[in-house]
């Protein structure tokens, strides 16, 4: 199996089990804010009890997401961040772009659950979400959004996934085509240890912070700053079945084989999330798409 299709099944069952959420509230009248956004009543507990590790406010904030913007989310799953970002999008008259896998490939049935999934739980409640435009990122894929057009794009835990699949490099330079000189750059991304030896495969999920900061200045990028909001000294990295091994995945097994009923997972809950590097990049003011 492909790493884009081990990536793609674990996909499409969380696309599969938040389709069956239910039919979610209206967004109330007039701009939100992001605060309100992320304390949206739409949102499950179970999404919003993340918010502890994942600190989407002062993520957000220091991506720079402001009212009224065009944000590329690259590869968006199950929609964790779509749940925040599309209804915040939608009530002050910007615009998201889903950048979801592509699914070209007709033997990749689980890709295409994945997106048909997404696109039905957006489709399904337009005044929430407003009108997300759903495109592709892969291998084979087109601009992820009209040249030069976006504020800010976002890669949210999916550069170990395209560096195993080869498709890395194109995924910085199809950021960089996408957004608007002086647009923004946002990654959030587990953290190998810097000690270690780079991965370029990441096979355990964890990712050189150094090696990421180099492939986006080779794309034309310039890191803006970097933040310890994501970070979590209590990960090790040491863990059996990888970055999986911890919440929210919690891996008792290697990939392909069932899961082990015997397997202790309270040293990796007592962990938490990953470590992660949280950077900015900037398109230059003087770069062209």
């Amino acid at each position: 199996m492909t790493p884009l299709s081990r990536r793609s099944v674990l996909l499409a069952t969380l696309a599969l089990t938040a389709c069956g959420r239910g039919a979610a509230p209206t967004r109330p009248k007039g701009p939100l804010t992001l605060a309100d956004a992320v304390a949206g009543a739409w949102r499950t507990p179970a999404d919003k009890a993340r918010d502890a590790w994942r600190h989407p406010v002062e993520s957000l904030t220091f991506w720079g997401l402001r009212p009224g913007m065009t944000v590329v989310e690259f590869w968006p799953g199950a929609g964790w961040y779509t749940e925040i970002l599309a209804p915040y999008l939608a009530s002050t008259g910007g615009k998201l772009y889903a950048a979801d896998l592509e699914t070209a490939d007709p033997a990749n049935a689980a890709a295409r659950q994945v997106v048909a999934a997404y696109r039905k739980r957006l489709e399904a409640n337009p005044k929430l979400y407003g009108k997300v435009a759903t495109t592709a990122f892969g291998p084979r894929s087109g601009p992820v959004a009209p040249p030069a057009s976006a504020d800010l794009a976002l890669f949210l835990r999916n550069l170990h996934d395209w560096m195993a699949a080869g498709v890395a490099e194109k995924a910085f330079h199809d950021a960089f085509a996408a957004l608007k000189p002086g647009g923004i750059l946002g990654v959030e991304e587990h953290r190998a240890d810097p000690a270690g030896v780079p991965d370029p495969l990441a096979a355990d999920g964890y990712v050189d912070q150094a090696y990421v900061v180099k492939l986006a200045q080779e794309a034309g990028f310039v890191l803006d700053a970097t933040s310890e909001i994501n970070a979590n000294p209590k990960d090790t990295k040491d863990h059996p079945f990888g970055v999986w091994t911890l919440p929210p995945v919690r891996r008792s097994s290697p990939i392909g084989k069932p899961p082990n009923p015997g397997f202790d997972h309270a040293k990796y809950d007592a962990i938490g999330e990953s470590d992660r590097m949280t950077l900015r990049f900037v398109k230059p003011a003087s770069a062209h798409a």
